[in-house]
């Protein structure tokens, strides 16, 4: 019995110390981009933001990714991990989800038929990106925790955009909500995705005004998105100039190689997360043994692989077997309730990389449209703003070319080609606004035909049903509507920041239904409840923190948004006020504490109160609980641009982000040093111009 038990603990130690090594070891290596020489300048202003310069446009990539590098490597390889499928090591289960939905939906295998159509200047600056990150990971060896990760070259760049475009449209809702032994969804569920954490709450706010509407006679643009402030979506501020034409200032995302929006001197954007209808779903009719469906009349196979999924549970790495399934239609959930059948808007294809390089290098709004209609961009409102006074709205979205008959909005047959849409309709089909009577455009995640007020608006009956355009509205549109069409005269640079960082609800947004449900309870036996409930009809609606009612009745907005924005029912108002005047009283014994006592911007020693709603215009959207009763803002207003060009067309810009610079560097001046600003509603300039620049650098090195 002593020999088969010491073999027994032989075996379970062998069994461990495998677990401890077969990822790194069994883990596809892949070849670094061809070698090439790079050279690349970075100069680091007062606030730490880089401004890169290069020869060529791949040139200034290769720097942006060394200095996005120095200022958060873990999240860059957190992003590059899920492109291999092996986010599970770093990131445990929700990882795991990541790499399964990799697998699901044949990531690799679109980056690798796709790569090689991809134009070669696109090409040469992604290879340029991957370079520079394999640079960092050569040089700061310490920094890599996942063995065989690196090198990663351009077609790693291209994975990580097939990876994650879809899911700003919703289709983690529809995976999650299938896998679940659901229903499709209606909605967005939170759960961890390549879209970030909380990605039913990924907003923004965005207005262009023309010169015409301006005191200063100026066009203005701001870009007020609203991402986490931590993690893969989070938003990364630089500068980027080459001498082949690039010379763009905004912010992007971990592994992205260029600016995603912002300005050059010509011409700028920002956009919105919007929600049309890209995602069907089908049923498919099974054989008895579930190998095979019906499809126009003859059986074809279930096309069914193994995926073995790298899920770190504590020290240990464990292989995982998951089934992953295929159809004529796209990839396919098998669940208690059947096989179901997904097609997605840009399904399969990679062309999101070419246009949004274009539409950096676009140098007025003929060839800003040229590059928008390239089609790869699945979703996302664009409002647009340049040098001439054009202002515009773009509601892009790759609509699926469906044919009538059918109703889209449910689970449709799949045993025929005849609902299976092939491709997208084109630019042209996209609902626009350009330079509008009103001469303002403003979007805030809500649906298009309300975007520049009374009389410039779009007429929903000049598009069809079929394109799925949505119908939400939030308080944020109603509030920015009620402010600007209120506005007879000239606006001021002044008024028009007011109208941004504005805290009120309206009354015709969700909030006047949940506020008459709460007001109408019988509390009479409940006085604590009473009480609240007398503190919120005397509210001002409005959080910006200087009533007494602005905690508890932010709180009570914070528990109806969610369903608000997804279009569900409100929740049940005498369980949320329960819950809030409980979480009140245990924290601070009180129902009205201050709000900035309880609304907080917390990073390392710095502890800030701060303003602004769940759906406001000043939005502070999720919170994160504090064991003291506290509500640390995690995700709300991010990344702020001010853009404007004067009437000789000369642009400028000032910018803030909620931390700093040093994204993941805690022992940095500039891990926290635009946090005051934020919170006191103020800004940084961005300095464009090389000479402006210089006057202002703080240090200069070049990467080589």
């Amino acid at each position: 019995m002593r020999r088969i038990g010491k073999g027994l603990l032989g075996v379970i130690a062998l069994l461990l110390v495998a677990s401890l090594i077969w990822e790194p070891v069994t883990a596809t290596q892949f070849a670094a981009p061809p070698a090439r020489k790079y050279d690349a300048r970075i100069v680091r202003d007062e606030f730490g933001v880089p401004h890169i310069f290069g020869k060529t446009d791949a040139d200034a990539s290769y720097g942006l990714a060394y200095a996005h590098a120095e200022d958060d490597f873990p999240t860059i390889e957190e992003v590059v991990a899920m492109t291999r499928g092996r986010a599970g090591v770093l990131l445990g289960q929700d990882g795991a989800k990541i790499d399964y939905v990799l697998h699901l939906l044949r990531v690799r295998e679109t980056a690798t038929r796709e790569y090689p159509k991809i134009p070669a200047d696109v090409r040469a600056v992604l290879d340029g990106y991957a370079t520079g990150l394999n640079r960092y990971a050569e040089t700061h060896p310490d920094e890599v925790r996942l063995r065989h990760l690196f090198p990663v070259n351009g077609e790693d760049i291209a994975a990580g955009f097939i990876l994650r475009s879809p899911f700003f449209f919703g289709l983690d809702d529809t995976i999650g909500k299938l896998s679940d032994d659901k229903d499709p969804p209606r909605g967005t569920a939170a759960r961890m995705t390549p879209a970030g954490r909380d990605p039913a709450m990924n907003g923004s706010n965005a207005f262009a005004v023309s010169p015409r509407r301006m005191s200063d006679g100026k066009t203005w643009l701001i870009s007020n998105s609203h991402q986490p402030y931590e993690g893969g979506v989070a938003w990364y501020e630089a500068t980027m100039e080459s001498g082949e034409g690039l010379h763009m200032a905004g912010a992007l995302f971990p592994g992205s190689p260029f600016i995603l929006l912002g300005h050059n001197s010509n011409l700028g954007w920002t956009n919105t997360v919007n929600g049309p209808d890209l995602i069907d779903v089908y049923k498919l009719t099974l054989n008895e043994e579930g190998t095979q469906y019906r499809f126009d009349g003859k059986w074809l196979p279930l096309e069914k692989t193994w995926a073995w999924l790298p899920v770190r549970i504590g020290p240990f790495t464990l292989p995982v077997p998951k089934a992953v399934y295929h159809a004529i239609q796209g990839p396919v959930i098998v669940n208690r309730n059947g096989a179901f059948a997904i097609r997605y808007a840009a399904i399969d294809q990679a062309r999101n990389l070419e246009q949004y390089y274009r539409i950096t290098k676009a140098r007025n709004w003929d060839e800003w449209t040229q590059a928008m209609s390239i089609g790869g961009i699945p979703a996302t409102n664009f409002i647009y703003a340049d040098k001439t006074g054009r202002i515009a709205y773009v509601y892009n979205a790759l609509f699926p070319d469906r044919r009538p008959a059918f109703d889209y909005t449910g689970v449709l047959p799949g045993d025929t080609s005849a609902d299976l849409w092939q491709g997208a309709l084109g630019f042209d089909r996209m609902p626009k606004i350009v330079n509008p009577k009103s001469g303002f455009l403003v979007n805030s995640n809500n649906t298009p035909f309300m975007a520049a007020g009374p009389g410039s608006e779009l007429n929903p009956a000049d598009f069809s049903p079929l394109l799925g355009i949505e119908q939400r509205t939030t308080n944020r549109i109603y509030r920015a509507l009620e402010l600007l069409t209120a506005e007879k005269g000239p606006i001021t640079p002044e008024r028009l920041l007011q109208i941004k960082f504005d805290t009120a609800y309206s009354r015709a947004s969700f909030a006047g239904r949940w506020m008459d449900k709460i007001l109408a309870l019988d509390l009479k036996s409940e006085p604590n409840l009473a009480k609240a409930q007398a503190l919120l009809a005397q509210w001002d609606w409005n959080s910006d923190g200087n009533a007494p009612a602005d905690a508890l009745g932010e709180a009570m907005m914070h528990m109806a948004n969610s369903a608000a924005y997804h279009g569900d029912p409100l929740p049940d108002a005498h369980a949320k006020l329960r819950e809030v005047v409980d979480k009140l009283m245990k924290g601070f014994g009180r129902i009205d504490p201050p709000l900035g006592d309880v609304q907080r911007m917390i990073r390392g020693k710095v502890d800030l109160p701060a303003n602004g709603g769940t759906d406001t215009l000043r939005a502070a959207t999720t919170w994160d609980p504090q064991p003291d009763g506290r509500m640390r803002v995690k995700h709300g207003d991010s990344f702020i641009m001010l853009v404007n060009w004067d009437k000789a067309g000369r642009v400028t810009s000032q910018s803030i982000q909620p931390y700093g610079a040093a994204t993941n560097r805690p022992d940095s001046p500039h891990y926290t040093d635009q946090m005051k600003l934020f919170v006191e509603h103020r800004f940084k300039p961005v300095h464009f111009q090389a000479s402006d620049l210089a006057q202002h650098a703080r240090r200069a090195y070049r990467i080589n």
